[in-house]
C-alpha cells in the first residue's frame, strides 16, 4: 500500500523566518503530546497566537507555564476532550475563537489515539471506536465547526498527521491503521472541496521521531536514536505558511530526503 495523495518534499534548506506567522491564530489538538507540544512552541516562536487543546487541563497548564518560562508568547488554553466532545462543544470553541481572537488561520490535528499493537480478535470494541473517533471523526467535526473562520481568513490551512502506510497496514495495527487510511481519504475529499481559495488542506507524514506513540508501537526499538519532533514541527510551520500553497491537497513526506 502506498500513499494515494500527491507527495511533496520540504524545500531544501527551508527555515521559518522569525515573523513567518505573525498575526496568525493557530489551533493545536493534542497540544501536550510529543508532536503537539513541539508544534505549539514552533508556531509561537514565529509569531502566531497558539490555542492549545487537550483533555487534561493540568497538562495544558504545565505546557503554558513551560512556554512562558521559555519566553514564548502567551498561549491560549482551551480544554477539549476529543473522546467525549459534542457538536456543541466544537461550535463553542469556534465561537470563542471568533469572540476572543477574531480569527483562525490554522488547525494542526496532532492528537492521536493508539491502543497498542494487537490482533483483531483481541481488539476491544470500545478501544476500536475510541481510536476511530479521535483519529477521524473528531478532526472532521472540529474542522467543520471552524470552516467559517478558516475560509474567512486571507490564507489558512488545516494540517492532518498521517503515519507510514507501508507499516500501519500490517497485522496488529488495528483501529489505528484503519483510522490513518480513513484520514488520508478525508484529506483527499476535503481538498477536492477546497482546491481553490484561501483555505488549504495538507497532510503530513513524519519521519520516525522520539515520541510516546513511537515507543508504544515499537517497544523493541531504541527510540532515543530518533530525533525529537522539533524538525517535524518546523515542517508544520511551513505548511501553515503561504509558501506551502503549491503543496495543497498533498502530503508533505518527511521520510523523503
Amino acid at each position: 500500500m502506498s500513499l494515494s495523495l500527491p507527495q511533496h518534499r520540504l524545500p531544501v534548506a527551508w527555515a521559518p523566518a522569525a515573523n513567518e506567522l505573525d498575526g496568525h491564530v493557530v489551533l493545536v489538538t493534542g497540544a501536550y503530546g510529543g508532536l503537539g507540544s513541539a508544534v505549539a512552541r514552533a508556531v509561537a516562536r514565529v509569531g502566531a497566537t497558539v490555542v492549545i487543546t487537550g483533555k487534561r487541563k493540568r497538562q495544558l497548564e504545565q505546557l503554558y507555564d513551560a512556554m512562558r518560562r521559555e519566553g514564548l508568547p502567551e498561549p491560549v488554553i482551551h480544554p477539549l476532550d476529543l473522546e467525549t466532545a459534542t457538536p456543541r462543544d466544537y461550535e463553542a470553541l469556534a465561537e470563542g475563537l471568533q469572540r476572543d481572537l477574531g480569527r483562525l488561520d490554522g488547525i494542526v490535528h496532532a492528537a492521536a489515539s493508539f491502543a497498542g499493537l494487537m490482533p483483531m480478535a483481541m481488539h476491544k470494541p470500545d478501544a476500536w471506536l475510541r481510536s476511530l473517533h479521535v483519529n477521524v471523526s473528531a478532526p472532521f467535526a472540529l474542522t467543520q465547526a471552524c470552516l467559517p473562520l478558516l475560509t474567512a481568513a486571507p490564507d489558512s490551512a488545516a494540517v492532518f498527521v498521517l503515519d507510514n502506510p507501508e507499516l500501519v497496514q500490517r497485522a496488529h495495527w488495528g483501529a489505528y491503521g484503519v483510522s490513518k487510511a480513513a484520514l488520508e481519504r478525508f484529506v483527499a475529499i476535503l481538498h477536492e472541496e477546497h482546491d481553490e481559495g484561501a483555505f488549504r488542506v495538507h497532510a503530513l507524514l513524519p519521519a520516525p521521531m522520539r515520541t510516546t506513540l513511537r515507543r508504544t508501537a515499537y517497544f523493541g526499538e531504541d527510540t532515543l536514536q530518533h530525533p525529537l519532533p522539533d524538525a517535524t514541527a518546523e515542517a508544520v510551520v511551513y505548511l501553515l505558511s503561504s509558501k506551502a500553497a503549491a503543496a495543497r491537497g498533498g502530503v508533505l513526506d518527511l521520510r523523503m530526503a
